[in-house]
């Protein structure tokens, strides 16, 4: 692929006219709230490797361009990942460096997957998402829950096995910036879940998950709203972001109409034998 081919992929993966400074902070946001305690700095590339259900949490983010090969590197990271039963995932945003390396992957027989999009909402303020005189749900209680119980929580909602409930846990109690999870919950069962993770004044939302027989009841969207209001009267957010599959149609409907709108979007590369 040449330079110009390249760069017009790499600009293909920013959506909509958002200040790239902005973008840019988002991203590293994203990176923040998703690191777990295994993870190393390789040559410009962030190699993680925490086992579990969050592909973001066990993949490889070349956010620089490092002075070794990448062929040198890839192989070292699929020995790394070999030896912990892992798969070699790369994730490609706009920001990855080199900007060929989503072709030269490509090449090599990296299979794509996972197309995800982030949207932000960079005015809060402006967005009119306040929740703070919405009523809880008919019969349901909104508890804060600590790391355990809020994997757990999440994990039953998608049906993750207990190897990622646990290392879920153990990201969330590990993580850099500041989480808050809550769920609403009706005679002992959740009904749906979410959390926050803030740094600065930027909030991020994550594991928004409603149980399947409670679906298309707004849960999901009073409980983003609620999550936002307590980030902004409480904690001073003023700018929300989020990841959600390009595919999951309903989600993104919700998140449009709290004022979200697609940013960048970045997807992963598979090496063929973690296909």
């Amino acid at each position: 692929m040449s330079v110009e081919a390249a760069n017009a992929s790499v600009a293909a993966r920013f959506l909509g006219d958002h200040d790239r400074s902005f973008i840019a902070r988002v991203e590293d946001a994203g990176l923040n709230a998703s690191a777990p305690p295994q993870q190393r700095w390789m040559d410009g590339w962030l190699v993680r490797t925490c086992p579990g259900k969050a592909q973001r949490a066990r993949c490889i983010n070349a956010v620089a361009p490092g002075w070794r090969p990448v062929a040198e590197k890839l192989a070292e990271c699929a020995d790394l990942y070999a030896a912990l039963a892992l798969p070699l995932l790369v994730r490609i945003t706009p920001f990855t460096q080199p900007a060929g390396l989503d072709a030269a992957l490509q090449a090599q027989g990296f299979a794509f997957h996972d197309d995800t999009r982030v949207m932000v909402l960079p005015d809060l303020a402006a967005a009119a998402v306040e929740a703070s005189a919405d009523a809880v749900p008919a019969g349901a209680d909104w508890v804060e829950l600590a790391p355990v119980p809020f994997a757990e929580a999440v994990g039953a909602l998608r049906g993750s096995s207990p190897e990622a409930r646990r290392a879920h846990a153990e990201r969330l109690r590990s993580s850099p910036v500041p989480y808050r999870g809550f769920a609403l919950v009706r005679q002992g069962m959740v009904l749906a879940c979410g959390q926050v993770a803030q740094e600065g004044s930027l909030a991020g939302l994550y594991d928004i998950a409603t149980e399947p027989r409670e679906q298309r009841q707004g849960l999901g969207q009073w409980i983003c709203k609620r999550m936002l209001t307590l980030a902004t009267s409480a904690h001073g957010a003023t700018s929300a972001y989020l990841q959600v599959g390009a595919d999951n149609h309903a989600a993104r409907r919700i998140y449009a109409r709290l004022g979200f709108t697609d940013a960048y979007s970045y997807h992963y590369r598979a090496a063929p034998a973690a296909r």
